[in-house]
């Protein structure tokens, strides 16, 4: 009787699996993926031979298209492309030499991913293994395995996150590297394809849909604690999703001996989790508000004082003579949004980069800002011409582009609107932030302003001063004539 329970619970679990929505399309796709795998009636997999090298076990996505056209009875071309497209969306193929998980219909090659990879094995990958891939991709010194910009980011944040277990991430992917080293050459290669899809489906590129964000697999997780959780690398991770403390359960019973050792393990793990020391938040807020301290009205009285308030006149003056004060030079200095906020800064800024030959990025920058603010009907006319001067093929003030920012632009336009340009505006911006900012702040032009205002108020002391000394000399000086005249008389 038991045993029947057993069994019947085990079947339950297995068809709750299977019955979930995202398993029914697992199922779905997999079996289009098996007849398309065929050595018969499937798509043929060839090794195609390039310049100085061989690519293996490689597809092209016209083959899939035709494929999917003949055998799945569909008359438009769209629509097999956009069931292809879904398959690889959820990382069944992937191109070898692109990080956008679509399909082309044209020459473009693919590969099939390894059934271990597959999403119905319910994989829920954790940071430290996409930490521990991003150390391996580091340690392959090959250039098609560098890090595009956003993993590198990724890859710097987690670093971050792990600072007090990066040394085991280390070892970890140094171990992984040895392993892989080991194997054929064709082999590595088809396996580093294919462990790079699984991330790009998992932690998928900036703006691309992530098919494993669905409320249905965190429902199935809430309603399912005990189940354990995979590891990219095999090894088998048995800590909860959630705390055994405030876990519902389903029915009163006495902790046994095996929830208090899961209970205990969930703690310890708990324990190791990176968190950040209120020490180093209360310093960030404190040099944040230090920084800022001479500009918050309610803190330091505003100098010049507020007209409107006193009968001092200095700001007016200051605005009408468009010289920036100390304390505005002073900020340019705290952020590029701060030096790009105030027009003096702005200008001075674009003056430095005309200087270094790179005008258009802050010109590109500019035009993206004021096309936000454009008429809606002057958009289209208006996006069209930043195209054509900035990123357009002779583009006389061509910017510099990654490619993901750039296919993004170009299909933006095909319906231009106010955020047509995001994406490179984005680019251009951490390109100006991290290169010629810090250059700016650096530059003969910021530092000479910057002391040519401390230098008046340095000078207006010292007259303060010397006026001080002067009149008290020339009081003891009239005192001892006035002393001398009385004797004398």
């Amino acid at each position: 009787m038991a045993q029947a329970t057993q069994d019947q619970g085990v079947m339950g679990t297995s068809d709750q699996d299977e019955d979930s929505p995202n398993m029914i399309v697992y199922r779905k796709i997999e079996d289009i993926i098996t007849r398309i795998q065929d050595e018969t009636e499937g798509v043929p997999i060839r090794t195609v031979k390039s310049f100085l090298t061989k690519i293996p076990s490689v597809v092209t996505g016209s083959d899939i298209v035709q494929w999917l056209m003949k055998n799945l009875s569909i008359d438009d071309p769209a629509e097999a492309i956009h069931i292809g497209s879904l398959i690889a969306a959820h990382g069944y193929i992937f191109p070898i030499s692109d990080h956008a998980l679509t399909l082309k219909d044209d020459g473009t090659f693919y590969r099939f991913q390894a059934p271990y990879f597959w999403p119905s094995n319910c994989w829920e990958p954790e940071n430290t293994d996409y930490a521990i891939y991003l150390c391996k991709r580091t340690m392959q010194n090959k250039t098609r395995l560098e890090l595009a910009d956003y993993e590198a980011e990724n890859l710097a944040r987690l670093q971050r996150a792990f600072a007090r277990k990066w040394e085991f991430i280390f070892m970890q992917a140094e171990a992984q590297v040895k392993i892989d080293r080991k194997k054929d050459k064709t082999e590595r290669k088809i396996l580093d394809s294919q462990e790079r899809a699984f991330w790009d489906v998992h932690r998928p590129v900036p703006g691309c849909v992530n098919t494993t964000e669905m409320d249905i697999r965190k429902c199935r997780r809430m309603k399912n604690p005990q189940r354990v959780k995979k590891s990219v690398y095999g090894l088998a991770d048995d800590t909860q999703s959630q705390s055994p403390v405030h876990t519902a359960s389903q029915h009163t019973r006495k902790d046994t001996k095996e929830d208090v050792e899961k209970e205990i393990l969930f703690l310890n793990t708990q324990l190791d989790r990176h968190c950040m020391k209120m020490s180093k938040v209360a310093e960030s807020l404190m040099g944040y508000t230090e920084q800022y301290l001479d500009y918050d009205p309610f803190l330091s009285v505003p100098e010049p004082s507020n007209p409107w308030i006193s009968d001092d006149c200095t700001f007016w003056e200051l605005e009408v003579s468009k010289e920036p004060s100390q304390q505005r030079v002073r900020k340019w200095g705290f952020s590029l949004d701060e030096a790009l906020k105030d027009p003096v800064g702005r200008d001075l800024f674009l003056k430095f980069l005309e200087s270094e030959f790179s005008s258009e990025n802050l010109r590109f920058w500019l035009a993206v800002q004021d096309l936000k603010r454009r008429p809606l009907q002057e958009v289209p006319a208006r996006a069209q011409e930043i195209w054509q001067e900035f990123l357009a093929e002779g583009a006389p003030s061509s910017i510099n582009l990654d490619s993901h920012s750039y296919e993004r632009t170009s299909q933006n336009l095909k319906d231009p609107g106010r955020y047509s340009f995001e994406d490179a505006q984005d680019h251009i911006y951490k390109l100006m932030k991290s290169d010629s900012y810090t250059r700016f702040l650096r530059s003969n032009a910021y530092q000479d302003l910057l002391l040519a205002r401390k230098k008046p108020e340095t000078e207006q002391g010292r007259r303060t001063s010397l006026e001080k000394f002067t009149r008290s000399v020339g009081k003891s000086l009239t005192g001892k004539r006035l002393t001398g005249l009385m004797q004398s008389s």
